[in-house]
This record gives structure tokens, sequence and C-alpha cells, in this order.
């Protein structure tokens, strides 16, 4: 796979502004250890954000947090790494690819409308909840505003994205239905 991180010119020197190129040259910057890191790692970096966050702001106020910077995610992503002028088809294929690439989940559409652009997807093996213990929740809010932005940036529509499986609430892959707004 190439490097879609690398560093490019005119980098913020604010860390806390977001850039594409804020995120460096992984290669460079990790010689020895490489780009990949164990899903504990980011795990660890997520649960613990979203902790601090509730506890600063509350549940509400955090999930509503981490959608935000879920869709900030999937925006850049998008614009970034894929082709934004391919049909529907070549989008969602080149999608899947780039999501199995960084090992991300197992992206599969089981339901896209054209005409209303409504759509079911499942993510299998994600990053944010395969494999946690069933609590009866739906968790994955990064998530819906992660595939909100992917979609916002091929479609210029903003998306509402909700989770209705989730593998915390005992399913064994996460599914999310979106519409347009």
């Amino acid at each position: 796979m190439s490097n879609i991180f690398q560093e490019k010119s005119n980098i913020t020197n604010k860390h806390s502004v977001f850039t594409w190129e804020g995120l460096g040259d992984i290669k460079e910057g990790r010689g020895n250890l490489g780009e990949d890191m164990p899903v504990i790692v980011y795990r660890l970096l997520e649960y613990t954000m979203l902790h601090v966050l509730a506890e600063e702001f509350g549940e509400e106020k955090a999930n509503e947090l981490f959608q935000k910077a879920g869709f900030l995610a999937g925006e850049q992503l998008a614009r970034n790494t894929l082709d934004l002028n391919v049909d529907f088809d070549g989008f969602v294929e080149q999608l899947q690819k780039t999501m199995r690439e960084l090992k991300i989940a197992i992206l599969r559409i089981e339901k896209f409308d054209a005409e209303t652009r409504d759509f079911t997807l499942t993510a299998a093996e994600d990053l944010d909840c395969s494999g946690l213990p069933a609590t009866g929740e739906m968790v994955c809010q990064y998530d819906e505003g992660f595939i909100s932005g992917l979609l916002y940036a091929y479609t210029g529509k903003k998306y509402t994205v909700r989770e209705v499986d989730c593998w915390a609430n005992g399913d064994r892959v996460c599914r999310f239905r979106g519409s347009v707004e």
C-alpha cells in the first residue's frame, strides 16, 4: 500500500487545528516501529478520551463531539485518499479497499436506493467495537459521523447516519442506516 500519510507543505503550527498535512510523514517518523499499531492502543485513546469528555460535558455532549470528530475524519480521509469523481460503484469499491487496507473495517453495502440515496451498510471487524463485551449499548457514534463525512465528501450532501446494530449490543457486525438530510 502506498503511504497516504505523506507530509505536504504549508503545515500549520497549531496542533489543535486539524490538517491532513499535520498527520506528518509516519514512515519517516516511525522508521523502526512502522505505520501499524495494535487496535488496543487505538481503543485506549478513543475510550479514555470519550470518558474524559463525558465527565466534563456529559454523555450526550461527548457522543455529539465524537460524531463531529468522526465526520471530520471521514470527510478528510475521502478527500485525501479517494477519487471523488468516479461513479457510485467506483466510490464504494475504492472505499471498501481503503478501509480494508487501513484495517478500519470490512465494509459491505446491504442496500442502496439510487432514487432517495438511502442506504444500509455493515462494518465488520471494525476498530471501535468488534470484540467488546455486550453492554446493550450502541457505541459507534464516531463511526456514524465518519460515514456521514465520507458521504458528504463524495456527494456534497449532508447525511444522517444511525447505528442500528452494534457488537456492544450483542450483534456480530455494526449496521448503519443513512439518508440525505
